[in-house]
């Protein structure tokens, strides 16, 4: 396949998984099965170099959004600041959202780049991504205004 074949097909998986993945009224947090990030800790992306998985006894709301966290002081924290700890474009795909589309991701495809959590659909989209970090950021920030409300 090309790479334009690909990119069409990657964009079409997307979309059906987004479609399928995101609630009826999609928000702007993406959540799977009514949590976040799949239920990781947002937190411990910056406290344990990588995620952990949450437990639903220890939670948090934030933007319509359910959070669950490893432990409480992990809760404390988040709730002190979440703008710091939330993963940029709504935890949707850093990628996607270059590209101007909601996509679903993947908590182990992460990357933290000046402080900011950023996810990715897969592995192999983050390498992708990873290429060239600061354009896609840029390109996402500026299509996030209008991607969020698809």
């Amino acid at each position: 396949m090309t790479n334009s074949h690909c990119t069409r097909a990657f964009a079409a998986a997307c979309l059906s998984l987004a479609l399928a993945a995101t609630p009826a009224a999609a928000g702007e947090i993406f959540e799977l099965n009514g949590v976040a990030i799949s239920g990781y800790d947002p937190v411990s992306y910056f406290s344990s170099g990588g995620p952990t998985k949450g437990s639903p006894e220890i939670n948090a709301a934030y933007k319509g959004a359910t959070f669950h966290f490893a432990t409480a002081g992990n809760r404390t924290l988040f709730i002190a600041e979440p703008e710091k700890y939330l993963p940029q474009y709504g935890g949707y795909c850093a990628y996607g959202t270059a590209r101007g589309y909601k996509a679903p991701t993947e908590p182990h495809a992460f990357t933290i780049v000046g402080g900011k959590l950023y996810l990715n659909y897969d592995a192999a989209i983050q390498d992708t991504w990873r290429q060239d970090k600061a354009g896609y950021i840029s390109k996402a920030d500026q299509n996030w205004p209008a991607v969020k409300d698809q």
